[in-house]
């Protein structure tokens, strides 16, 4: 018993009908053939498996069909059963290899028969394929025949690459280009040949079989014929088609996608790994992310994108894009989609694919790290998400050409330097060099700075449509934040300040001590602060420091370090000496918003007397600083142990300062001295 024929030659048409995609070729085609004026020689171009040498064979039907002229062949004829699918052949129909015979003399052979009348038909038709590998020699001595042949013969060239066929030949020829088969007709055209084979085949594997033919309708059909040779009972499935043709599984790229929308690069790195240890090819990885984030864009810009057809997917996977677009902004899916684009082009060739899939991602996950156009876009994205999030400001539609540009201004920069004291000054005037807050010019800002600013006022009025009580209940996640950029900035916040107030794009801290103030100002804890509420919350705010007695520090959470794994010490931390309050709080201490002179180092009360109990108290925490590795006032000693265990940390160098003068150049401390008592 034969085997049957391959699915692509059961299939193959036989005319002009029943191709399809080639409507523009076709149709002028078949004009030609009904009113007899054809050409006597054809040139067909196009990609592998469009069709060219199928219509060839059709035209040479149509031409020696006995009832032509006509636009189709009428399939009753001996010419017409010889040349059908399966047919014997005519003997006035000639089809050449050029790529095995395109050399002079095998042009010198057919010049010399080609005179020749044909023997039954009426015409004698030569069908030359892969017409580009002829040589210039063999078409220098086609060109006579070809420019002025017989009455009888036709000649009709196929061919991929029409620029290297000989021009004087192209030129005498009728061209007709073909093209790349739409993916939908050739989705459709794939379940009417499913449902005539009496197989099954899902939906969600019907996108893989086109993609993986690309547009022509012979290697579509030979991967199609390979997934129905390999079907089990259930029919070709999409679990199936995804093993065979070596595609990235929906759950991986879903996987992948939903953590690049929260920005977990612990689950992005898991991915990667996946696809390493399950032995995927991560160039196919990267170029199937590449193809989802294309539909994302396109849901993005296009919601009803699914539904309409514009993108080719089932009804289920169209609303898992449509959801997963709906968390991302349209820059910061188009900044990942061309840093994707970018590191596919690297990848070829490369000896470390898993590598550059891993920086790819990297890249992808630290919008905040890229100062170009695209990074400062994809940061307005998140601030917009935030927008919404608490539910102010317009939530979609809020870019840079509908925002007003305002005027450049200047910003504040940190300053390096710790501030001196100065004589005490009256709290309700503060001298005008210790005024919290205030610090010289800088430069006009940049015009990515002004960009920022003016989506900022777009989104939701200066403080990006955050308030008071939202920034409390985020506080937590922004001082995270600085724990990962400065140890110390992140010691301050937790042990030493309090939010007070939000006033436009101005946020209040209050600190316990002017010492913590002037160290936090000083060191630059300000700048770090402003860096993580920018990616964290999208706001980019100017901190302003002031002294408030009465700030409650609130702690960090406590959590397990993932570097060792261990738990944290259920020993509590030794609790500071209590503060005596004054007897009289101050109106600067009793109103949060107004700005505050900074506390002088030296003694302004006459001393005060102090009980046993206290004096005791005090004498501790004064050894306490004088021994090895003490800890700073009212801060955790677990912490600075934890900060000395790491040397790479530059804030956690005392500059070898004993205890009792890191306390007073670092926090403003007062030394107490031992009252001798009986």
């Amino acid at each position: 018993m034969d085997s049957p024929l391959a699915l692509y030659r059961r299939y193959r048409p036989e005319t002009f009908a029943q191709v399809i995609g080639q409507d523009h070729v076709t149709g002028p085609l078949r004009n030609a053939l009904r009113h007899d004026r054809v050409n006597h020689a054809y040139l067909f171009s196009g990609p592998r498996g469009c069709g060219k040498t199928t219509s060839a064979r059709i035209l040479a039907r149509s031409l020696n069909c006995a009832q032509a002229p006509v636009a189709d062949p009428c399939g009753e004829c001996d010419s017409c059963r010889e040349l059908a699918t399966g047919g014997s052949g005519s003997i006035d129909v000639i089809e050449i290899d050029a790529a095995s015979h395109g050399g002079v003399d095998d042009a010198r052979d057919l010049r010399e028969k080609a005179f020749f009348a044909p023997v039954r038909d009426r015409y004698k038709i030569y069908i030359i394929d892969e017409a580009h590998m002829v040589s210039p020699q063999g078409f220098n001595a086609l060109l006579k025949l070809v420019e002025e042949p017989p009455a009888h013969l036709r000649f009709i060239f196929a061919t991929t690459e029409p620029e290297k066929v000989l021009p004087t030949i192209r030129s005498r020829t009728h061209h007709y280009p073909f093209r790349l088969i739409p993916p939908r007709m050739l989705s459709d055209h794939l379940s009417q040949l499913c449902e005539s084979e009496g197989v099954a085949i899902e939906p969600a594997a019907l996108p893989l079989v086109v993609r993986a033919g690309g547009g022509s309708a012979r290697d579509t059909l030979s991967v199609l014929d390979q997934l129905m040779g390999g079907a089990g009972q259930d029919g070709v499935t999409h679990e199936l088609a995804t093993a065979l043709l070596g595609f990235t599984p929906d759950t991986l790229l879903d996987e992948v996608i939903d953590a690049f929308a929260a920005a977990d690069g612990a689950a992005v790195f898991g991915v990667v790994d996946k696809v390493v240890e399950t032995g995927q090819d991560p160039r196919r990885f990267t170029e199937d992310l590449l193809r989802r984030l294309r539909d994302l864009v396109v849901v993005a810009a296009v919601p009803d994108a699914p539904v309409t057809g514009l993108i080719d997917v089932p009804r289920d996977q169209g609303e898992r894009l449509t959801a997963q677009a709906a968390r991302f902004g349209a820059h910061d899916l188009s900044r990942a989609a061309d840093l994707v684009a970018a590191g596919l082009t690297e990848m070829r060739g490369a000896t470390a694919p898993r590598l550059l899939l891993e920086l790819i991602c990297a890249r992808v996950l630290l919008p905040g790290a890229d100062h170009t156009t695209d990074g400062v876009l994809a940061r307005l994205d998140r601030l917009e998400k935030r927008a919404s999030i608490v539910g102010t400001g317009p939530t979609t539609g809020a870019t840079t050409a509908e925002a007003p540009m305002p005027a450049p201004r200047a910003r504040p920069e940190p300053e390096p330097v710790v501030q001196q004291a100065a004589p005490p000054q009256p709290a309700s005037e503060p001298a005008e060099s210790e005024r919290v807050g205030e610090r010289p010019a800088a430069p006009a800002a940049t015009p990515a700075e002004a960009v920022v600013e003016a989506v900022v006022e777009a989104v939701g009025g200066p403080s990006g449509g955050l308030s008071l009580v939202d920034v409390r209940r985020l506080w937590p996640d922004i001082v995270e934040a600085t724990k990962l950029r400065r140890r110390v900035a992140w010691m301050h916040l937790t042990q030493n300040s309090q939010v007070l107030a939000l006033e436009g794009r101005t946020l209040t801290l209050g600190f316990t001590s002017a010492g913590a103030r002037d160290s936090f100002v000083g060191g630059g804890c300000d700048e770090i602060l402003r860096q993580a509420a920018i990616d964290v919350v999208g706001a980019d705010w100017k901190v302003e420091a002031i002294v408030d007695p009465g700030a409650q520090p609130t702690p960090a959470p406590t959590v397990v370090r993932p570097a060792t794994g261990r738990p944290p010490d259920p020993t509590p931390a030794p609790e500071a000496p209590e503060r005596q309050a004054p007897t009289e709080a101050p109106d600067w201490a009793r109103d949060e918003q107004a700005p505050v002179a900074p506390r002088s180092t030296a003694p302004t009360a006459p001393a005060r007397t102090h009980d046993p109990e206290s004096v005791a108290a005090a004498r501790e925490a004064i050894l306490a600083t004088r021994t090895p590795g003490a800890e700073a006032a009212g801060e955790d000693p677990r912490r600075l142990a934890d900060a000395a265990a790491h040397p790479d940390d530059p804030d956690a160098d005392t500059n070898g300062l004993a205890g009792t003068e890191l306390l007073q150049r670092t926090l403003g401390a007062q030394v107490i001295e031992e009252i001798p008592h009986t």
